[in-house]
């Protein structure tokens, strides 16, 4: 991986290109993002550039980071995380990565946090069927049958049941890149993108070996 920046969902709007078509975009509030710490094999055993992004106040940064943005000599950052980039000795500390890292047509992959919807049934969770609507059935949206009685008498890990759904890590991968605002670091996706709006979403290249 060589490219990679954290970026504050917007929301959803639609764009005409260049032949006319109407393109459904995500807009992203991409960086910039600060170097706050590179990362050498030599310290730490492996390589890595460490990045802050958003502000923050200082009276709401603990004593461990705010030792380490005065030590790098950066404002103070709401978020810190960490990209392993193939080209990370070329970083150095203050460094900005900015949104024109990337170009249209680019394809990458965006990782957040989902939006929460709190406990829901198999039906909803799962897309499990539901049981006959008539009203002599007492079976309608239940999540049927967890296993059998004797043998093994028990219910397997990892059977679909109601439960807390969403507010967990989503990546989508594979999405193209439709248009870069240098100016205004903003970067739009074709497509959606995980979470809600304002949240933290991770883009980086994608993995995907059809770039």
């Amino acid at each position: 991986m060589k490219k990679a920046i954290l970026a504050t969902k917007v929301g959803m709007t639609q764009i005409f290109n260049e032949d006319g078509s109407l393109v459904p975009v995500t807009v992203l509030q991409a960086g910039p993002c600060v170097v706050t710490q590179v990362k050498t094999v030599e310290n730490d055993g492996y390589s890595a550039v460490q990045v802050g992004f958003g502000e923050k106040r200082e009276k709401l940064v603990n004593k461990p980071m705010k030792g380490m943005f005065d030590k790098a000599g950066v404002p103070y950052k709401r978020f810190v995380r960490e990209f392993k980039f193939e080209n990370a000795e070329e970083y150095s500390v203050k460094d900005e990565i900015k949104a024109d890292i990337f170009t249209a047509g680019d394809k990458v992959d965006a990782s957040a946090i989902a939006k929460g919807k709190g406990f829901q049934g198999a039906i909803k969770r799962h897309g499990q069927s539901r049981g006959p609507m008539a009203h002599g059935s007492k079976y309608h949206r239940h999540a049927g049958s967890n296993g059998a009685c004797s043998s093994p008498s028990k219910v397997f890990k990892g059977k679909k049941m109601p439960g807390h759904m969403g507010a967990k890590k989503v990546t989508t991968q594979n999405l193209e890149i439709v248009r870069v605002d240098a100016e205004n670091n903003l970067i739009l996706v074709k497509g959606a993108v995980p979470g809600p709006k304002k949240a933290l979403v991770t883009i980086k290249e994608t993995c995907k070996s059809g770039k």
